[in-house]
């Protein structure tokens, strides 16, 4: 394993030592956590963005989309808890 040094104020310090303390780690280990817990953010926020141009390059592609109406009516029986039919996508006249 390979090291990397990283240079913190004092009352970072103390913050993490404090933070690590109630969470019964280290401080060593809280910040590794930290540090994961961020690249995992960034990895689905990569996913969430890439999965948006995807389906944006598809209604471009087919002009087909669901309305708001219909999704939110779909949204709201299965918030709801009764069987609802899924919307299907379609080219909206202009």
């Amino acid at each position: 394993m390979s090291t990397t040094t990283i240079r913190l104020p004092e009352a970072l310090k103390a913050r993490i030592a404090k933070a690590a303390e109630a969470a019964g780690t280290t401080s060593h280990n809280f910040i590794l956590e930290a540090i994961a817990e961020k690249a995992d953010l960034a990895e689905q926020r990569a996913e969430f963005h890439a999965l948006a141009d995807q389906r944006y390059a598809q209604f471009l592609d087919t002009g087909e989309s669901i309305p708001w109406e219909d999704a939110r009516a779909w949204l709201r029986h299965r918030l709801a808890g009764k069987p609802a039919k899924r919307p299907t996508a379609r080219k909206q006249a202009r």
